[in-house]
């Protein structure tokens, strides 16, 4: 089936053409056969590689030409930022959402094309975005994360959310591995795409000794190192390819990615100037470590990089200079990094409770269709490593014969369903208790389970814990939100996390008990905040809990929470976590951070991400509820968003410094806006360089109000003065009084 016969758009065929695609391969040809371009609902269950997301954007583009509007759905950020740029310039205007969780974001309802995560999905519904109501046509990719623990829940009810409101919505499900697809697809009123075609072969075997083994093809390789993944990385690219090796810890993946850089050393200039690169990016070992890895050909990727970092390291591989990256599972969650051979060496992960568990089949098959790259290799081979004979045989029956794991509803999570219960009233898509339970008939869950009697049960206590809270009020047979439950829901917080921060701040205001006021302690508040479901938390080992309980003694009389036995785990997490945050607002350079806590520089963004967040949240929240406490809220909230002391608060204020640039003035005592003029313009300018000289002291002289031009950086952004970040004091602050170093979080 040829492209130009299909009455597509003109720029979006030529885009094709350029890229050598004419002709539509077999999978995406029965998607227009059931009628892709018709508007017909359809969920394609593919392999990766078979064309998925060109199916979307032929129907996208169908849509956008008869003056419809077109809703991307992601997993994750960093697919949404792929995702844009391969949609962008090809004729309609496209627009990514990714950031707060309580703006409307009404600007992007002039794109035609809007990429989103589910979550920001989900907030710009419960904002009332007016241009939500406009969407014609909804890609929901990774269609199978339904079925996950984190985002599942979200996921399904988005879906019935837009299903309901827009009625003439078309639904495209994509695919890779789910076991039920009809089951899914009957939920949507979808047709069934499936086939096992691929543009490039894939042999899927397992290595045992020194012999592949692909079904009937037996392979010999040479074996010049002790470790099997090296022999197999090795044997790939000295036959022209790139290997994807999958580890199950980030530990295993920075040490196979040693080793690999170890056997390969290669010495070319592409890699000299990624090394470079990510030398520059470095603040940490592991960026040092990692950047001396790509000069000799190899890398690691896993969710404790900063995100600079894995992108330096995609492009690399995609560049074709990299020739090895080892990884953890996130690198097979939906970003487009095909390699020749991908080894699969850990197929156990450890669960809580079970010990060593082998991965779901699923996994092993998101894992699996990265190898083979279009256009590039003959033929593409998924590998997992047998310790024995024995050994080898149980694999191919675990997971290269096995059928993927059916998806289900999540929607069963107590908490997740209070929120959305929560939404659902505050937004007005439903109005009476008895709706409560037709409008959940749509879901996923009640269509898979057919009966409605553990989720009634579900809405009953979620509606009398919402009331009580004072979140939802009735009228007879109505229910409305209140303005907190409105806040709470527009804020993107669950109820329960509400009601932690209010009773929190409440209890330290003394309004209940008519006891006198407490002490704000930011520490207090911190550890607040982590003990919410709504802040993800450092995982903690037997070595830290010294740490911890001397910490915890110590600081007593600071903490608003005690750790109970019954809640240990729990506790010295939250703890670990807002000592983390501590360090955070007391300057601690990342190195010191990382070595402190063991982990890397993506899970400091990632916390002070997660508390930035909270922390704008508990100031609406208490600027509403508890405004006696709003003005140290909102400074604990600067402080950090900007990883600062409270002394450089007057200084943070100027747009264009950040927390390095506040320290260096501040050191040299410029310790408020109004000394710059003090100080003069080239004290200044040999402090902070002349150009950022000049726009301060412009802000100090009044030329442009420091208030009104006042950086306004998202909530939840990381922030660094790039051109000169470095620790205070070096590696550290001797002034602060002595931390501890823990046994690291997840590995």
């Amino acid at each position: 089936m040829k492209l130009e016969e299909l009455g597509l758009p003109e720029k979006l065929v030529s885009s094709c053409l350029k890229r050598g695609i004419s002709e539509l391969y077999p999978p995406q040809a029965d998607c227009v056969e059931k009628g892709l371009l018709e508007g017909k609902n359809l969920l394609i269950s593919i392999p990766t590689a078979s064309g998925k997301t060109l199916v979307a954007e032929m129907a996208m583009h169908r849509h956008v030409a008869n003056r419809g509007k077109c809703l991307y759905v992601v997993p994750l950020k960093a697919l949404a930022s792929e995702k844009f740029e391969e949609f962008s310039g090809k004729g309609p205007k496209t627009g990514i959402a990714t950031g707060d969780y309580d703006k409307k974001d009404e600007y992007l309802g002039r794109n035609d094309i809007i990429i989103a995560t589910s979550e920001k999905v989900d907030s710009l519904l419960r904002n009332n975005a007016a241009w939500m109501g406009s969407i014609t046509c909804l890609v929901v990719d990774e269609a199978h994360l339904i079925d996950s623990e984190d985002r599942g829940a979200t996921l399904e009810m988005v879906i019935t959310k837009l299903r309901h409101r827009n009625k003439d919505l078309q639904i495209i499900g994509l695919t890779a591995t789910i076991g039920n697809p009809r089951a899914l697809a009957s939920w949507l009123d979808a047709d069934l795409v499936t086939s096992d075609w691929r543009p490039v072969e894939l042999k899927e075997g397992v290595f045992c000794r020194d012999t592949l083994y692909f079904g009937e093809e037996i392979k010999t390789i040479e074996t010049p190192k002790k470790n099997d993944d090296e022999n197999l990385c090795i044997d790939c690219v000295n036959d022209g390819g790139q290997c994807l090796v999958f580890v199950n810890s980030r530990r295993n993946a920075e040490g196979c990615a040693k080793r690999m850089a170890s056997a390969l050393k290669l010495d070319e200039p592409e890699l000299e100037k990624l090394s470079v690169e990510l030398e520059k990016a470095a603040e940490t070992d592991m960026g040092r470590i990692l950047a001396a890895c790509v000069k000799k050909g190899a890398a690691f990727h896993h969710a404790g990089m900063k995100r600079d970092q894995r992108e330096i390291v995609e492009r690399g591989f995609r560049q074709g200079s990299i020739r090895v990256i080892s990884s953890t599972p996130t690198l097979a969650a939906g970003l487009n990094l095909p390699a020749r051979r991908v080894v699969i060496r850990d197929y156990l992960r450890f669960k809580g409770g079970e010990g060593m568990a082998p991965i779901p089949v699923r996994e092993y098959r998101q894992m699996a269709g990265r190898a083979g790259r279009p256009h590039l290799d003959p033929y593409g081979e998924a590998v997992l490593i047998a310790k024995g004979p024995e050994a080898a045989n149980g694999l191919y029956e675990e997971f290269i014969s096995a059928p993927a794991e059916d998806v289900t509803s999540r929607l069963d999570d107590e908490r997740v369903l209070t929120g959305q219960i929560l939404s659902l009233i505050s937004t007005g898509f439903v109005k009476t208790e008895e709706e409560l339970p037709e409008f959940l008939n749509e879901t996923f869950y009640v269509h898979m389970n057919k009966s409605t009697a553990y989720i009634g049960r579900i809405v009953e206590d979620a509606v009398a814990l919402l009331e009580e809270a004072g979140m939802i009020t009735r009228t007879g047979e109505y229910l409305s939100s209140t303005d907190y439950g409105h806040l709470v829901s527009r804020l993107y917080i669950t109820p329960q996390t509400a009601e932690i921060i209010t009773g929190a701040l409440r209890e330290r205001s003394g309004r209940e008990t008519g006891a006198a006021p407490k002490e704000f302690s930011e520490l207090g508040f911190l550890q607040v905040l982590c003990t919410t479901p709504d802040m993800y938390t450092l995982y903690i080992k037997k070595s830290d809990m010294d740490v911890l309980e001397r910490f915890y003694f110590e600081n007593e009389a600071e903490l608003w929470r005690e750790i109970s036995f019954d809640s240990m785990e729990e506790g010295f997490r939250a703890l670990k976590t807002a000592m983390l945050v501590n360090d955070w607002i007391s300057e601690a350079g990342e190195d010191l951070i990382c070595s402190r806590y063991g982990i890397g520089p993506g899970d400091i963004y990632n916390t002070v991400e997660g508390m930035n967040w909270l922390l704008h949240a508990s100031s609406r929240l208490s600027s509403m509820m508890i405004p006696e406490f709003g003005d140290p809220v909102r400074e604990t909230a600067i402080r950090v968003q900007h990883g600062i002391k409270r002394e450089l608060l007057p200084l943070i204020r100027l747009k264009g410094i950040g927390r390095v640039r506040a320290r260096r003035l501040f050191n040299n005592n410029i310790m408020a806006p109004e000394d710059l003029e003090k100080a003069g313009f080239d004290r200044v300018a040999a402090i902070v360089g002349k150009k950022i000289a000049q726009q301060i002291m412009k802000q100090a002289a009044g030329e442009g109000s420091a208030d009104a031009k006042r950086r306004t950086r998202p909530e939840n952004e990381y922030i660094s003065d790039k051109e000169d970040e470095v620790p205070v004091n070096g590696r550290d602050d001797p002034s602060r009084p002595s931390l501890f170093s823990f046994g690291g979080g997840p590995e």
